[in-house]
């Protein structure tokens, strides 16, 4: 699974303090999972465009990908402004309460991390689904059982009425489940079984930190309810 354990995630602590670096340097290679157009290629007369993307139909899913880019850059700068003062994300929400103010927590990196982590419960919840063996049993090689269960419980309830309409369209859009897994391993052949084994690995790292966050987010009264 060459996408999704190419960098390993630092084991959640005791404390549950995640590192800020770590953590950052561990989700930046996260984002071509929504889906990115490959370069041109060229040939017989005609150009068509690689996509080493894992969700595909890029209009549909780019926006996700380019918010979990753009927040990993915002708390990136935050953290770089000051490495010492924002060792680890409880601090970055700490210092940036005192600092904003009233205007906390919808503002900084604050902000940014809270819609980051709801677009890598999107990305989490798909994937869990699929290593729980859910599936359309009339079409048990499409993945919109497991994206719509995601969107679900990860997206919806902060999306208005347009947005909830794009992506409930958006599904029958979908890759295979094979297509899926297949791009994961960035297009090497690999065992179903081998890929679903690899997808259980990364789950068994990540959701601990994932579910960190969102308890530091509960705990800190840090959550929003609005809708984008």
């Amino acid at each position: 699974m060459a996408l999704l354990l190419e960098h390993e995630f630092k084991p959640l602590p005791a404390d549950k303090q995640i590192e800020t670096l770590p953590f950052l340097e561990a989700v930046a290679h996260l984002p071509p999972f929504f889906g990115e157009p490959g370069p041109a290629v060229c040939g017989g007369g005609s150009c068509s465009r690689a996509r080493p993307d894992c969700l595909g139909t890029p209009i549909v899913y780019s926006p996700v990908k380019a918010d979990l880019t753009g927040n990993i850059k915002k708390i990136r700068a935050v953290y770089d402004s000051n490495p010492a003062k924002f060792k680890t994300l409880q601090n970055i929400l700490e210092v940036e309460k005192e600092m904003h103010g009233s205007a906390w927590p919808k503002t900084g990196a604050t902000l940014a991390l809270m819609w980051l982590k709801r677009g890598l419960k999107f990305m989490l919840v798909l994937l869990q689904s699929i290593s729980d063996g859910e599936r359309d049993e009339e079409h048990p090689n499409l993945i919109r059982v497991n994206a719509m269960k995601a969107y679900e419980i990860a997206l919806k309830k902060y999306h208005g009425w347009m947005l909830q309409k794009l992506f409930t369209g958006s599904v029958y859009a979908l890759p295979y489940k094979s297509d899926l897994l297949k791009a994961l391993e960035k297009g090497q052949e690999v065992k179903e079984e081998e890929s679903i084994e690899k997808i259980h690995q990364f789950l068994l790292r990540f959701t601990p930190i994932l579910d960190a966050i969102y308890e530091m987010y509960t705990k800190m009264n840090a959550e929003l309810s609005y809708k984008a």
